[in-house]
């Protein structure tokens, strides 16, 4: 693992001054909220190369999962995923009193942004072999103002949620730091953020864990990715996939009911 910059040593410091207050927190994420984890092709609303009922012109099932980032996008280093990282419960599931931040946190660790979908959700995850780097990439169809004003509100974090301190189901102190992250114009709207994690094991170990959240909308889909690790956690990576993953997208709803 890299050695962490002294930002997280700032944030661990900041974090640990908050143990005994957040250890009494209440945890809002409930034991049995386990993320949807991930697959090639995640459960859908119907039937593969059917719509549901009501789903207009959204895409098919097959044509969401043809429009999925893979490993051949990214190369090496990436392949599919063998499973959760261990870091997912450890770090991601934390509370604190910031009805904001803790919005964050629950989204990040059910993998919830915006809501059950309208429609077929297709996803894939990848990890970076040799690291503890894990990306998810997902596609679902949802109200098109509902995903904006998710994206307003992930914009607004930077400020709101700037510096904060989460404690872990384990009652250790965290501190997050969370900012924004640019991303290439497309699809019609965007948002991403980078936020630093930085604590500290049962063991005094230092843990630093560095998560990129993206979300792009394109027509009635949206694309929402995550890229995390306690290794180094590339932004270039992040954007990269964003933008293979839109034009992808875009391209394929240009063929509207067209079988792939």
């Amino acid at each position: 693992m890299n050695r962490p910059p002294a930002t997280a040593r700032a944030l661990l410091a900041s974090g640990l001054s908050m143990t005994a207050l957040l250890s009494t927190a209440a945890c809002s994420v409930q034991d049995g909220a386990r993320p949807r984890w991930f697959s090639a092709s995640a459960t859908a609303a119907a039937p593969a190369g059917e719509r549901p009922p009501g789903s207009g012109a959204g895409l098919t099932q097959l044509q969401a999962q043809a429009a999925l980032v893979t490993e051949a996008d990214l190369g090496e280093p990436w392949v599919p995923t063998r499973g959760a990282k261990t870091w997912r419960d450890g770090l991601l599931k934390g509370t604190t009193e910031r009805p904001d931040c803790q919005r964050l946190l629950d989204a990040l660790y059910t993998e919830e942004f915006f809501g059950a979908p309208a429609g077929p959700r297709a996803t894939s995850a990848l990890d970076a072999a040799g690291t503890d780097t894990q990306l998810r990439y997902e596609i679902a169809p949802y109200p098109p103002a509902d995903v904006d004003r998710t994206l307003a509100w992930l914009k607004s974090l930077p400020r709101r949620c700037g510096q904060f301190t989460a404690a872990t189901t384990r009652g250790r102190a965290q501190g997050v730091e969370v900012t924004d992250m640019p991303l290439p114009p497309v699809g019609d709207a965007r948002q991403a953020l980078r936020i630093t994690m930085a604590g500290e094991t049962e063991k005094g170990e230092l843990t630093y864990l560095t998560l990129d959240v993206a979300a792009v909308r394109v027509g009635a889909e949206a694309i929402t990715l995550t890229n995390a690790g306690l290794d180094e956690v590339y932004a270039e990576v992040t954007q990269h996939a964003v933008r293979v993953g839109a034009e992808r997208l875009t391209e394929i709803r240009k063929q509207g009911r067209a079988q792939i």
